[in-house]
């Protein structure tokens, strides 16, 4: 069945979680007629957005990143807060089809009223998250989700992607063998503002706070990413509910600091103009190969990208020049 703008508006606001779902999947759907509603539907919910707490959950696979968010998601719920999950799995090479589903891993949080739990699909798109992501955000806030928790595929690629659509970057730290720092890329700690170290039992408590030592001191040579504040770097075990409500109070203390020197709201702005430039490439692309001619040129300066006859950057300035002077 197919649902009118208005009828999902009212869906969303309502908090029915069907047509919540329903909205999502339009906004992702690539289809000409899907993208027309979609772009009306974000256009009508926009005053309905920016109400939320957007937290970006990061780290090696195997770190405990959905029993962090199953947890933490009902402890902001005993808290009187909505969540809504949005755990990004990796995408089928083949189909582009999402292959871990999240959402079978949250039982107990999936049965809470005051929680919306949406696996999608990253479809081959870098850095864990999908394409849509931020739109899907909008949804949530404008369902009236107070926390918007994004779960990344972990993979190392362009962390900064996850860091660019959220209000906090949160990391999950583990305890391995050897250097505890290893694997760990300067990229990444520039970025976080928050840092868990799971996983910790009574057996591995000393180890655990040797790697929160070394973890403060590589800290110490990276410039703060925000002024006053200084990453704190915590212990505790999502499995066992510990150390979680430090998390949820570092979390409120951030906020609170953004605000308050006022670049909360002047980070979301920034995060919306690179939404803006995102979509203006995609849209560019998509003019260049519905014309014929352009999507034959395209082929070919692709063609000649891939074989390396020429610099991929160089056939990708001739065919943009191309575009412009035919237009």
């Amino acid at each position: 069945m197919k649902f009118s703008t208005e009828e999902l508006i009212q869906g969303i606001q309502s908090g029915n979680k069907r047509l919540i779902a329903k909205a999502i999947t339009l906004v992702e759907s690539k289809k000409a007629e899907h993208r027309i509603q979609a772009e009306e539907l974000l256009k009508k919910i926009m005053p309905l957005t920016g109400n939320s707490i957007r937290v970006g959950v990061t780290g090696v696979p195997g770190a405990g990143k959905s029993t962090f968010i199953e947890n933490f998601g009902r402890l902001a719920i005993s808290n009187g807060r909505k969540v809504a999950v949005l755990a990004i799995d990796p995408s089928s090479a083949v189909n582009k089809g999402s292959i871990l589903g999240d959402k079978t891993r949250m039982e107990e949080l999936a049965k809470e009223e005051n929680a919306f739990i949406r696996p999608s699909p990253s479809s081959g798109f870098l850095g864990g998250v999908a394409n849509t992501t931020f739109e899907t955000m909008m949804i949530c806030e404008a369902a009236g989700y107070d926390y918007i928790l994004i779960e990344t595929v972990g993979v190392g690629q362009s962390e900064v992607l996850v860091a660019d659509i959220t209000d906090i970057f949160l990391f999950l730290k583990i305890i391995g063998g050897g250097d505890e720092l290893q694997g760990i890329k300067r990229g990444i700690m520039e970025m976080v503002d928050v840092i868990f170290i799971n996983k910790v039992e009574q057996d591995n408590l000393p180890k655990a706070k040797n790697t929160r030592l070394e973890l403060k001191r590589a800290l110490d040579f990276i410039p703060p990413k925000e002024k006053d504040w200084k990453v704190p770097v915590l212990l505790g075990s999502a499995l066992h509910n510990e150390g979680l409500g430090d998390v949820y109070q570092k979390i409120d203390e951030f906020i609170r600091l953004k605000k308050k020197t006022g670049r909360f709201e002047k980070v979301r702005t920034q995060q919306a103009e690179k939404r803006f430039d995102y979509w203006v490439q995609e849209y560019i692309l998509a003019m260049m190969k519905r014309n014929n001619s352009m999507e034959e040129a395209y082929i070919q300066h692709k063609k000649n990208a891939s074989a390396m006859v020429s610099n991929p950057s160089t056939e990708a300035k001739l065919f943009v020049e191309k575009f412009l002077k035919d237009s």
